[in-house]
């Protein structure tokens, strides 16, 4: 979020594991579990392939490890949770009952992110162990994970966590660093070693590189009423550790948006006894490809219990904070007011764009009961409801917490559609309930949500579908005042950041511009790389809520470039990721209905990349294609409109100016 309002740094509050002794024995197999034989012997899982296989080590203490294809990548690694009081789940572990399942089933999404279906299929271990608590482990043949569950009495606390991965070698770690759990997440890939990391830590998920170009990626799923988790490193070993930030004890708010946690408690949660606690999950891939395309993240989620989604409705949304509202040729004086919605609101209807965002300034900070006098909010409404555009509104988190229910009433009566909620920067305990309990009362008003200013995603789209999109990533907005959101982050953070799910990284800017060229301005900002590589992001990038970052004044002075934006899907029914290399370049094709659309992004690097087209299937086929003009590399906006005539048979050239970008529309003729 805005760089200039980071001013606040909370104290870190950092939480490891001790090890006191184990808990007295309670717990009860399930009807179909076999006894375990010998309590002291390894078990392990297979993926459905068999490519993946999980240990779990019954020693002295609970560990786990992983090997890929019977060579080993994360060692024997320990495993554990010590609660209020003493008892370490994971200590000297008893197995009292084990007990394995298949799955393979085919799930819906209700927002169709990558696809409109998603294979599930894995392999699990359950392991109860005396002490009230089981393991539980998954192999499916794009990752693995496990997850702590107990089976306590009343509520419980959780002192700490030990969640370690010890790798086999001194591996290079993308690394998105922090300097304090106060954060929005919005952080470059620094590459460092395992044995580099020490006390320093960064957020998720981050990469380790294995040799032989595999990647293994960590992250969390299912995280609910629990602190989410970050990485750092240990003197000793090459090992990464969990890292969790405590309870708040003591805040301080500082302006309207920064609570700042001043102390925490000694403990991470407090929290029912008997419950399932988030998946710890490594997303392992053999092909850089297989980042781009896996589903890991969704299908760890807990399936949603809401009754009714037909009303949750993805979009795109004209945006009007990037570019300050700046709208020319028109006979009022432009801003946050009531004549510069209307010109939105009539741009999005004239363009069948969905969606328009009020985003700050349409209230006096602090108070989301009124608007500031250059706003009516009933005249806008009106005018939204005339034009069949629904409004989404920012909103300040702490505000928002203060006055929910009069707030969400408020939008509500107002013919609202969403809210965008911003600056929580945090993901303790408290805060991550804080994001269920907006979710829930969004759904009893039927609204969408978008968390901006916010960790990473954990799956809470699958389970609150209406949660539709998150920040959580170094996006354009950086463009307004530094030069951090360059091609080079753009084909990053997509193989990371985007794994986890939806990014709300806002693209679309029209004034383009060279490395040579770039400055960051704030209200009249430009974007780094060429104008099919704005374009491009469209297809690449998944926002089930995509922004529309740039004027209605700009995008009318590019009819082209607006029909291409204007058109295309922001959920998708089958996803093909063509060829990609971390930190390089990404080719992807989506389809929605009979329609393929084609992205490519390079790096500050031009490249040619020949894509196969028998994807396409039978039959002849129409492609409206937007490439880097033969001057891209010197005025970033040089590009060409084309239309071509393809079959599958056929081989796509794209060449990419540096900073480049390839987009296109194919349809059936």
């Amino acid at each position: 979020m805005r760089t200039g309002l980071r001013n606040s740094i909370a104290s870190l509050g950092l939480v490891l594991a001790a090890t006191p002794p184990v808990a007295p024995a309670q717990a009860q197999p399930p009807a179909r579990a076999a006894r375990a034989a010998n309590a002291g012997a390894p078990l392990s899982i297979a993926s459905p392939g068999g490519a993946l296989v999980v240990t779990i080590g019954l020693g002295d203490h609970l560990t786990w490890s992983v090997a890929l294809r019977g060579k080993v990548i994360v060692a024997p690694s320990r495993l554990g949770m010590t609660l209020a009081g003493g008892p370490v789940l994971g200590a000297k572990p008893v197995v009292s009952a084990t007990s394995t399942r298949a799955v393979d089933q085919v799930l819906r999404p209700v927002v169709r992110i990558k696809r409109a279906e998603v294979r599930d299929r894995f392999n699990e271990r359950r392991v109860h162990f005396a002490g009230g608590y089981a393991l539980i482990v998954r192999a499916y043949d794009d990752g693995v994970a496990y997850r702590f569950a107990t089976s306590l009495p009343g509520e419980i606390t959780v002192a700490a966590e030990d969640a370690t991965l010890t790798w086999t070698g001194d591996h290079v770690v993308y690394f998105p660093e922090e300097t304090s759990f106060q954060s929005h997440q919005e952080r470059q890939y620094k590459q460092v070693k395992v044995g580099e990391i020490g006390k320093r830590f960064s957020g998720l998920p981050a990469m380790v590189v294995l040799p032989d170009g595999v990647k293994a990626v960590i992250t969390e799923a299912d995280l609910f009423d629990y602190p989410g988790m970050d990485l750092t490193g240990d003197d000793t070993a090459l090992t990464l550790r969990g890292l969790f930030p405590a309870y708040p004890r003591k805040v301080e708010l500082r302006r309207d948006r920064d609570e700042v946690v001043v102390e925490r408690e000694d403990y991470l949660a407090k929290t029912r006894g008997t419950r399932e606690f988030p998946w710890r999950a490594l997303v392992i891939a053999e092909h850089d490809e297989t980042l781009l395309d896996t589903d890991l993240v969704y299908r760890l989620a807990a399936e949603t219990t809401m009754p009714d989604t037909d009303w949750i409705w993805p979009g795109l949304v004209a945006w009007d904070w990037w570019n300050a509202n700046n709208v020319h040729g028109v006979p009022f004086r432009a801003g946050v007011n009531t004549e510069t919605y209307k010109h939105y609101i009539d741009f999005a209807a004239e363009n069948g764009i969905p969606y328009v965002i009020l985003d700050e300034g349409w209230y006096p900070l602090g108070n989301l009961l009124a608007t500031v006098p250059a706003i009516d909010m009933d005249a806008i409404a009106a005018h939204a409801r005339e034009r069949h555009v629904g409004l989404i509104m920012w909103v300040v988190w702490k505000t928002l917490d203060l006055q929910m229910q009069p707030a969400l009433d408020q939008f509500e009566r107002w013919g609202v559609k969403g809210i965008k909620v911003d600056f929580m920067q945090r993901e303790d305990q408290w805060m991550v309930n804080f994001y269920e309990r907006v979710a829930q009362e969004a759904a009893k008003r039927r609204l969408l949500v978008d968390f901006h200013g916010a960790y990473k995603p954990t799956g809470l789209y699958r389970t609150y579908p209406h949660v539709v999109t998150s920040e959580g990533v170094l996006g354009l907005e950086q463009s307004k005042w530094s030069d951090l959101a360059s091609p080079d982050n753009a084909v990053t953070f997509p193989f990371m950041r985007m794994l986890a799910g939806p990014v709300d990284y806002t693209p679309g800017a029209m004034m383009n511009a060279t490395k040579a060229d770039f400055r960051p301005v704030f209200n009249r900002p430009m974007s780094q790389g060429t104008r099919c590589h704005q374009l491009a992001m469209y297809v690449v990038y998944e926002s089930p809520l995509q922004m529309l970052a740039d004027s209605p004044s700009n995008y009318r002075k590019e009819p082209e470039s607006l029909a291409f934006l204007s058109a295309v899907p922001t959920v998708w029914d089958e996803t093909r990721v063509l060829s990609a290399s971390v930190g390089e370049y990404i080719v992807v094709a989506r389809r929605s209905g009979r329609d393929w659309y084609l992205g490519a992004l390079t790096n500050w690097t031009a490249r040619t990349i020949e894509v196969n087209l028998s994807w396409l299937g039978a039959g002849q086929f129409r492609a409206d294609v937007f490439r880097d003009g033969v001057n891209a590399d010197r005025a970033a906006v040089d590009h060409e409109h084309a239309e071509l005539a393809l079959t599958a048979g056929d081989k796509l050239t794209l060449r990419l100016a540096p900073g480049g970008g390839f987009a296109a529309r194919i349809a059936p003729r």
